[in-house]
């Protein structure tokens, strides 16, 4: 937590206050005539939003908390572990152009399936990885990747990743959105000395996003 806030605070610019401050609002759940919404938690939420972004047929992302218990949380909130809530990215997608299987295979890709307590250099619960299904079929095809995944043998250990239905998302405040398209530089700062891109490449080889 520490880290993180050093970082936002002193490469951002920010007093601790300004890092501090601002209050978080809920997302509407429901998604506009033909579209659909994923939601995702990967580690850093900075890190999830470019992979998405990329894909064709993805209208948005945008970073936020959800799985926890506590109403419109802070940033501070969420990063003290004391809220239940994970940062994660919320997804809105066409569903004509991209398959949520696609999206899920994506998300695989951008994450450490195997770390049950945190991701990278970013640990706790707040930092845990989790798929948030918005329906039946969403659940299905989420729990056949992650069986497939172990099945194939690829990561040689189980599965840490949670599989749950989706609850409140709230969007994480305004500085946190498009961080790594807003602040290039601090973002890939952070990035490599979290040691994300390393692990990745590790793990998934030539198919890794990062």
């Amino acid at each position: 937590m520490l880290k993180r806030f050093h970082i936002v605070a002193v490469l951002s610019g920010l007093s601790m206050a300004a890092v501090l401050a601002g209050g978080a609002t809920i997302r509407a759940a429901s998604p506009a005539p033909g579209r659909a919404h994923a939601t995702f938690a990967g580690g850093c939420f900075w890190c999830m939003e470019g992979p998405f972004d990329r894909i064709p047929g993805v209208v948005s992302t945008t970073s936020g908390y959800t799985g926890g218990s506590v109403k419109k949380p802070s940033y501070e909130q969420v990063s003290s572990g004391m809220t239940g809530h994970a940062e994660a990215v919320d997804v809105v997608y066409d569903p004509a152009k991209v398959t949520y299987a696609q999206l899920l295979d994506v998300f695989w890709r951008n994450v450490d399936p195997l770390d049950g307590g945190g991701q990278f250099c970013d640990r706790g619960s707040q930092y845990r990885t989790a798929i948030f299904y918005h329906d039946a079929e969403q659940q299905r095809l989420a729990e056949q990747s992650k069986q497939a995944l172990e099945a194939s043998g690829k990561l040689k250990k189980k599965i840490a990743t949670e599989i749950k239905p989706a609850g409140e998302f709230y969007a994480a405040e305004d500085y946190h959105q498009d961080y790594y398209v807003r602040n290039p530089l601090r973002y890939k700062y952070y990035s490599l000395n979290c040691g994300r891109a390393d692990r990745l490449k590790q793990l998934w080889g030539p198919a890794a996003d990062h």
